[in-house]
Order: structure tokens, then sequence, then C-alpha cells
């Protein structure tokens, strides 16, 4: 998979509550040890589903028409989605399990990591999309690494920053999650659009 095809799929994926959670966890007491483990689950669950994805593909070569119809069905959620946080925008609130993110410890990060990033609507969907879409092109599972890496790199950016700024990434960091938290409506906004691109496309 290209480059040009695999950011913007890597965008998708880490754009929301993950990447937020990743912030999160490369300000937090354990900041090595959670941050870590966050992309250890997440590269974890990524692989299985991808996997899975191409194998179920692999074996059942007879959708056909069907694409055209389920293409639709998943624009039509996704307008609905985009409409709804639209209109809750104002009374929206964040997770409850975000607030424990601070005090995170690793076991901790990496099942958030392996739950998020294989089980959020949208990452599941995208995971799945790369999987069926290598397996229909006759390409080898192995050139979904790129995808791999290219997301897991985005999710290890926060607790990179760290590493190379040290005190300046800790001070911008809160800033940029404080932001992310107070305006999650405009990102989900973002996600969601380019997620229709794609799926236009």
């Amino acid at each position: 998979m290209s480059l040009l095809t695999v950011l913007p799929l890597a965008v998708v994926m880490v754009a929301g509550p993950q990447f937020l959670s990743a912030i999160f966890l490369a300000t937090s007491d354990q900041w090595r040890r959670n941050s870590a483990a966050y992309v250890t689950g997440a590269a974890l669950a990524i692989s299985l589903v991808v996997a899975a994805a191409y194998f179920l593909a692999t074996g059942t070569r007879s959708a056909g028409a069907s694409n055209t119809s389920l293409t639709w069905v998943v624009l039509v959620v996704l307008l609905v989605v985009a409409v709804n946080v639209y209109r809750t925008r104002e009374t929206a609130e964040p997770p409850a399990w975000m607030g424990k993110l601070t005090g995170a410890n690793p076991r901790f990060s990496f099942r958030l990591g392996f739950l998020l990033l294989g089980f959020f609507p949208t990452d599941l969907l995208t995971s799945i999309a790369v999987g069926t879409s290598l397996s229909s092109e006759g390409a080898p599972l192995v050139d979904a690494a790129g995808f791999l890496f290219v997301t897991l790199g985005l999710l290890a950016l926060p607790s990179l920053t760290v590493l190379a700024l040290g005190e300046r990434a800790e001070r911008f960091l809160p800033k940029a999650r404080d932001w992310m938290t107070d305006n999650a409506w405009v990102v989900n906004e973002f996600v969601i659009g380019i997620f229709i691109v794609l799926t236009l496309t």
C-alpha cells in the first residue's frame, strides 16, 4: 500500500479518543511504560482485525454487487453520525474512563490500546477495509505493514515528543489535550469527513 493510501487511513485510526488517550498517557506518571503498553495493545488489535478480514475475504470471494449496497449503508450511517455529533456538541461529555488516564498503569494502557484501536467503530471498519482491500487485489497480507507502522507511529507521537523535547513537551501536551477535550466534536467531524471521502473513493 502506498503512503498516499496509508496516511489518510492511519489518520482515521488515531484521530479522536485514540490520539487524545496517547496524549494523556504521555503526560501520566508512568508515561514510558504506559505509552509502550498502549501502542503494543493497539498493534495486536489492528493486526488481528486486518488478518481476520483478509482471510475471511479470501475465503468468500462472492460479494459482487453487494459492495455497492454496503457502501451506501456506510455512507448513510456516517452522515447520521455526523449530524448527531453536531447536534450534541454542547452537551457531549468525555468518556468516564478518560479521567483514569493520568493515573493509569501499563496493564490498563495495554487493554485500552487493544480495545480502542481494535473495536472503536471507525477503527474496526478501517482495519476491515484494509484487510478486504488487500485480499481483493490479491496482495499478500504483509502489505498491511505500512498501514500498521504509520498508525502506530502517530500513536507514539506524543511520547516521542516528550522524549525529544522534554519539559517543553510537558508544557505543550496538556494544552493540546485540553483543546482536543473541549473541541472533541470538531475532531469527530473531521474523522467522519475523511471516512466519507475514503468510502466514496
